[in-house]
């Protein structure tokens, strides 16, 4: 049965320059139900959509990603919102604030801002990036209480709680296998498995014990047996689950 769901992956990556056809058709013809391939500018989310039109189970997000930001980027709102139109367009993303890199705060907080209206507007869920920046990205999650997903959440036990309050979705990783992944591992045991969905962002992030190496949907397995794990129950009950999860929040059941 087909039972993993890759809320967020990036296969536009020059790291799938080589094999991407093959190993999507061989990804989505197993075990791999449907991924959502995130955009982080505009060439990234035309691809995504070309992606999407491309393979059966996959489909696309358009947003423009904090890293990806220039003084130019309110002015490609409008082409994000044409873009949204597509039928296989199910999120705006990947959207959010990232303090790690040197991109202005004032620009990535209005551009953010845009595309949560934006998101609003569209009646469509948001795939969240937050780096360094849990305080700002939870005010403006009360701000505008979007629909959607904290991508590769790695804020404390209290900052997922008030995220699931607000009614959006925790997105758990291949850092969930790893050794010192102690606030991530607390995470996935006390928010409610209704508001899990799994994710790769591959090709990045590859769970233990691929850990250093490409990433790819299929390693999504090891991420579920990992939360089994922790919660005390059956992989197959996580992916299941968690496959309800992001049919739901993407608006596909």
């Amino acid at each position: 049965m087909k039972s993993i769901f890759d809320t967020h992956a990036h296969y536009d990556d020059p790291a799938f320059d080589e094999d991407r056809d093959s190993l999507l058709r061989s990804l989505l013809s197993g075990e791999v139900a449907a991924i959502v391939n995130q955009g982080t500018d505009l060439a990234t989310c035309e691809k995504s959509i070309r992606f999407a039109q491309q393979y059966e189970g996959m489909y696309a997000a358009v947003g423009l990603h904090p890293e990806c930001l220039t003084q130019t980027s309110m002015d490609e709102i409008d082409t994000i919102r044409r873009l949204a139109a597509h039928p296989k367009v199910v999120a705006i993303g990947e959207i959010g604030l990232d303090y790690y890199y040197d991109v202005p705060r004032p620009l990535q907080k209005e551009v953010f801002a845009a595309q949560l209206r934006l998101a609003s507007e569209l009646d469509l869920p948001v795939n969240i990036h937050d780096r360094e920046a849990h305080g700002d990205t939870l005010d403006m999650l009360r701000q505008y209480r979007p629909k959607g997903i904290l991508h590769c959440f790695s804020g404390s036990v209290e900052m997922a709680q008030e995220v699931v309050r607000l009614g959006m979705y925790i997105g758990i990783g291949g850092v969930v296998t790893f050794k010192n992944a102690r606030k991530t591992v607390e995470v996935a045991a006390a928010v409610p498995l209704e508001r899990i969905v799994l994710e790769t962002d591959c090709p990045y992030l590859s769970p233990v014990p691929f850990r250093g190496k490409r990433n790819d949907s299929s390693h999504i397995l090891y991420t579920a047996q990992r939360l089994a794990e922790i919660r005390n129950m059956t992989t197959e009950a996580v992916l299941e689950q968690t496959k309800i999860n992001a049919e739901t929040v993407y608006q596909l059941r």
